[in-house]
């Protein structure tokens, strides 16, 4: 007889608290270094208290993985009670976290680390996939392959307002931050074999590029009619929000349409009015 699971994901999954009760998800937290503060990513510390933050005094946070020993505290605490775990984590390409994860699950039972080659709630779709499995009575093992064979079909993409956080972090030139900026181009970038990828660039006022974005990514596309996100940044308009979600629910014919704010760790890099429709394919 299979021992009980337990579904285990690092804080980047964004999923909403309802979702993470609903689905019965352990989160471990990234950790947000603001000066000489810190905060645990989701908790106490917020998107908009970060973009607030920034325009008083330019600083934006780091962010560490949690590392070895913290992931062996976290799935060790569910070991010795009798569980197995599968934990869903950040692509490899963008953080240190699974492979901690990895080196943590090597020193003890059953306990099996996916690399979600993902991001936010691309990440999280793939942990709410693990728990509908792990409530059909599915084992560990058998769970963390399917997961594993499912990465590539995962859609995550986003469209961002400004590059300006993307230049802060570290992750474009100021010239091309500074270009696409005057020029008022709003890019979008895709995870692509665990990286993140610029594929298309959108002109015009964010608003009509959401619909514009949205349109794209759902037309002619077969998509799995259970889940489907739009995630956020921050300061989008609930207005716009609830628009974009009809549009999303007519175009991909989903069930349920799930509306989240990313964590720091995500807002931090991709600064406020990034917007993502994710989703995972036939």
């Amino acid at each position: 007889m299979s021992k009980p699971v337990i579904i285990t994901a690092d804080s980047t999954v964004d999923l909403s608290a309802e979702l993470i009760e609903r689905f019965q998800i352990q989160i471990i937290p990234l950790t947000i270094v603001l000066g000489e503060e810190t905060f645990l990513d989701g908790q106490g510390f917020t998107p908009l208290e970060m973009y607030a933050r920034y325009r008083t005094d330019g600083t934006l946070p780091h962010t560490a993985a949690p590392g070895e020993q913290d992931f062996y505290d976290f799935f060790s605490a569910f070991t010795k009670k009798g569980f197995e775990v599968v934990h869903i984590d950040i692509s490899s390409e963008l953080s240190n976290s699974f492979n901690a994860a990895r080196l943590a699950a090597r020193r003890l039972p059953g306990v099996y680390p996916v690399d979600s080659r993902m991001l936010s709630t691309g990440g999280g779709l793939l942990a709410i996939e693990a728990a509908e499995c792990r409530d059909k009575g599915m084992g560990a093992a058998e769970i963390a392959a399917h997961i594993a064979g499912l990465t590539d079909k995962v859609s995550t993409s986003f469209v961002l307002d400004t590059l300006t956080f993307m230049w802060k972090g570290g992750r474009c030139s100021g010239v091309a931050a500074l270009g696409a900026n005057l020029l008022k181009l709003k890019p979008a970038l895709r995870m692509r074999e665990g990286k993140l990828e610029v594929f298309k660039k959108y002109r015009g006022n964010i608003d009509h590029v959401y619909k514009q974005y949205i349109s794209e990514m759902l037309e002619g596309r077969k998509i799995r009619p259970d889940h489907i996100f739009i995630t956020e940044s921050g300061e989008v308009e609930h207005a716009v929000i609830h628009e974009l979600s009809e549009l999303v629910k007519t175009l991909s014919g989903c069930r349920e349409v799930h509306h989240t704010l990313a964590g720091c760790t995500v807002s931090s890099h991709c600064g406020p009015k990034t917007l993502g429709v994710l989703f995972i394919e036939e």
